[in-house]
């Protein structure tokens, strides 16, 4: 039976620098067996070659169509809503690449929209910026709402803590695009090549990866690896297919596909070929 995955990366694969124990073992098993991935991160900093090499580094073989940003998922959304338009950026090199590879303009003046995402050179005078073109009538994007990101260092502040600055300061609220919402859910799942009941979504942390998977109709698996504890479940009113140690545990990819996606069990499949949906239903 055809099925795709869908990892997060920090928690699952990685800790900081260090690779996960079994995480390569993974990644080989998924290759050896043909079976289609696709790392998601709501991380805007990186390009999606930079994540690949990243990785590549650690020991996880991968090329750029393995890697779906939070960055990519806000400039197509944007390129669909508004084609060829205009965005003030707080953010790195990752977020301004994708806008640009999507026919939108970085400006300082008059944007269309103010977008946000994660960035070290942030300065109050670009949040000052920001909420006078908010006001001025420009639409608020956040890439995500993470309160903090994780680093070598220690905890910074996220996305998500940032434009909530900007949302108290102008009284409208933000439209973030990366998980768990369905906008980047879906396009990571299009570009992965499955159906809904094809597609395994595998993170660390049940506010995104596994409540995003959730809504979206796939099943999940909840990684024991990053910040999520057992005990932790009883808090939420969702909860994944399968809950494990760490991706050591789906190295045999034949336990997994029957626990976590058995055959014939959902009928409201959503086709990534329509024509050929269509073709086979007429």
């Amino acid at each position: 039976m055809k099925r795709g995955f869908l990892l997060d990366m920090d928690g699952v694969i990685y800790r900081s620098s260090e690779l996960i124990p079994g995480a390569r073992e993974f990644i080989e098993t998924l290759r050896h067996c043909d079976i289609p991935f696709m790392f998601l991160t709501n991380n805007s900093q990186r390009t999606r070659r930079d994540v690949a090499t990243k990785l590549e580094r650690m020991g996880i073989p991968v090329t750029e169509k393995h890697i779906f940003t939070c960055a990519m998922a806000t400039a197509r959304f944007l390129a669909r809503q508004q084609p060829g338009g205009t965005a003030y950026v707080i953010g790195e090199g990752g977020l301004q690449t994708a806008l640009h590879k999507n026919g939108y303009a970085v400006v300082d003046k008059e944007p269309d929209y103010v977008v946000v995402g994660e960035g070290r050179t942030l300065s109050f005078e670009m949040l000052e910026t920001a909420v006078k073109m908010v006001l001025d009538g420009a639409k608020l994007i956040a890439t995500n709402l993470d309160p903090n990101c994780p680093t070598k260092d220690g905890t910074r502040p996220g996305c998500g803590a940032i434009v909530r600055l900007i949302e108290e300061a102008t009284g409208i609220k933000a439209f973030s695009v990366g998980k768990p919402s369905t906008v980047m859910m879906r396009q990571a799942r299009k570009e992965l090549g499955m159906a809904t009941s094809e597609t395994i979504m595998v993170g660390d942390t049940m506010e995104t990866d596994i409540l995003g998977g959730v809504q979206m109709g796939y099943r999940t698996v909840l990684v024991l690896s990053g910040g999520t504890s057992r005990d932790d479940l009883a808090s939420y009113a969702y909860k994944p297919d399968l809950v494990v140690d760490s991706v050591a545990d789906l190295c045999d990819t034949s336990v997994l596909i029957h626990q976590v996606l058995p055959t014939n069990n959902r009928e409201d499949d959503t086709p990534h070929d329509i024509d050929a949906w269509v073709k086979a239903h007429a």
